[in-house]
């Protein structure tokens, strides 16, 4: 048996299915390299971001210089191609097959298949250790030990040719082959054979030049993933961090109404529905990521949301942390009839506890809550709650949309560390008249009249809070600083910095994320008026 002549000859029917997952495998590896070069900014840089798994910090690292992540960025697209290319040719297979498992094993490895690791994966269906890396590793494997030039290729053309060069003899050629020699002929036959890869390459090329000119590409393979990368290159800088005791964190803090649909969308009712639709849970860690890496690193929260987040920073690694509203179960029942039973009580208690023990960061009691407790004379269970919340060695907050709620805390003695106030301007054109304004109307029955309370303002007398925050020693994290949408951010966060607030709470979808933290960075570089000390 010469050297051109496979060690191993399987059947034809095995041959031919050979041959198929070989071209097959290769035209997938090709076209994803095609794709991601001709893509706009595409980058490998988001999915080593949110990579996960035992070696999730190899490749963050990887992701974590531009010089690094483009040197990558180029070893994929290329090795991808490049890898294709071989293979649909069967143009040296075995090292072909060798590097294709490698750069498979790194995808597969980035993003293994386990419980709870593929939220953000798009695929097509559901994966537990075993996915399409790890099955096109395998049928690579087969054609690394596969002897070379067992089946159609350049491989098996090119080891012929050269075996039949050494035994060629002088003879005159037959009109019926190529190459004529003592051993073997090659026939124009085999020559077609083994060049059958090349028209299945101006298929390929055929077809991903009119996909492309009417589809954006986004392949759900391998090294896909995209976060706004573009507009993550747009910020502008490092937003800028306070303080709440030992608790550091960012000066814009991710509001959470949006992620729970609460839209505050006045007579448009759909909208809530809208946004708790358009809010899945793969979206919002989108969010939670895109926020994360924009300098975002606290996100205000309701106790039973808290689990989300965890699942969020499991997936992820990230370190989002939560500032948590505390109040009891049956909230809006109580805001509508507050008779302060026994009950209502404990489940504020065991919702402090609850919060405490799920990771909360910092925790303040809820701003409808705190008023209604402030309404009926019970700062007493306002004290008996912040110092539950700081005995358990977290920070402890009283929030509110009435003045009247800090100036009876602050006239009472009551130690909160810092307060979450309500603060906007009344600008706009849904804000109601002035005289209809009553205090502590905010949380209340949503009016049918245009001139009264219908959901619509947040801060009924803005002018009272600039005056009373003014004068209180303590941290004020400023929320509804855009009355739920109905200000701009450029307007809001001035009005709200500039008039004193140490922190701002915005809610923000996904795509509102970088733009609004290059706003608060503009803003707080440019702050000209503000008079209040920073007390953070």
């Amino acid at each position: 048996m010469n050297s051109s002549t496979p060690g191993y000859s399987p059947p034809k029917a095995l041959e031919a299915v050979l041959l198929c997952l070989r071209i097959l495998v290769g035209w997938h590896l090709l076209y994803e390299g095609i794709a991601k070069i001709v893509a706009p900014n595409w980058s490998a840089a988001p999915y080593l971001h949110l990579a996960r798994g035992p070696f999730a910090e190899f490749f963050h690292w990887l992701a974590s210089g531009p010089g690094l992540a483009q040197t990558v960025d180029i070893l994929n697209m290329w090795g991808l191609v490049a890898i294709g290319l071989a293979l649909v040719l069967g143009c040296s297979t075995r090292p072909a097959s060798a590097a294709g498992i490698v750069l498979l094993g790194f995808y597969y490895l980035a993003h293994p298949p386990l419980i709870h690791t593929d939220y953000r994966i798009a695929v097509e269906g559901h994966y537990l250790l075993v996915n399409k890396n790890l099955l096109e590793m395998v049928i690579l494997a087969v054609f690394l030990v596969l002897p070379p030039g067992t089946l159609w290729g350049l491989d098996r053309l090119i080891g012929r040719s050269r075996d039949s060069g050494a035994e060629a003899t002088v003879a005159k050629p037959t009109p019926g082959a190529v190459l004529e020699s003592s051993g073997q002929s090659l026939t124009r036959r085999e020559v077609l054979q083994d060049l059958a890869g090349v028209p299945i390459l101006g298929v390929l090329g055929y077809a991903a030049r009119d996909k492309h000119g009417w589809e954006k590409m986004h392949a759900v393979t391998g090294a896909t993933i995209k976060l706004p990368e573009a507009n993550l290159k747009d910020l502008k800088g490092r937003l800028p961090q306070g303080s709440l005791g030992n608790l550091k964190m960012s000066r814009l803090i991710l509001g959470g109404n949006l992620i729970g649909g609460g839209a505050h969308a006045r007579d448009l009712i759909y909208v809530s529905s809208l946004l708790k639709a358009y809010n899945t849970d793969r979206k919002v860690f989108e969010t939670f990521e895109l926020a994360e890496r924009a300098g975002i690193d606290t996100v205000l929260l309701c106790t039973y949301q808290i689990p989300l987040l965890h699942k969020y920073r499991e997936l992820t690694s990230g370190r989002m942390q939560v500032l948590c509203q505390i109040f009891p179960k049956g909230l809006l029942a109580f805001l509508t009839n507050p008779i302060l039973s026994r009950e209502t009580v404990q489940d504020f208690m065991s919702d402090i506890d609850e919060a405490i023990h799920r990771g909360a960061a910092s925790l303040y009691i809820n701003g409808a809550f705190a008023e209604r407790l402030v309404q009926l004379g019970r700062l007493d269970l306002l004290a008996k709650a912040l110092d539950r919340i700081k005995s358990r060695g977290c920070t402890a907050g009283i929030g509110g949309h009435s003045i009247e709620v800090p100036i009876q805390c602050e006239g009472a003695g009551l130690q909160p560390d810092y307060y979450v106030k309500s603060f906007h301007h009344d600008r706009y054109w849904s804000a109601h008249p002035r005289e209809n304004r009553l205090e502590f109307s905010v949380d209340s029955k949503r009016m049918p009249d245009h001139n009264q309370f219908h959901d619509n303002m947040f801060d009924l007398f803005p002018e009272k809070t600039i005056e009373f925050m003014g004068t209180v020693r303590r941290p004020w994290i400023a929320f509804k600083v855009l009355a739920g949408g109905a200000i701009p951010p450029t307007d809001g966060f001035r009005y709200a910095f500039e008039n004193g607030a140490d922190f701002v709470c915005a809610g923000m979808l996904d795509f509102q994320v970088v733009e609004d933290v290059n706003i608060a960075l503009d803003v707080l570089s440019s702050l000209r008026n503000r008079s209040r000390p920073w007390y953070s």
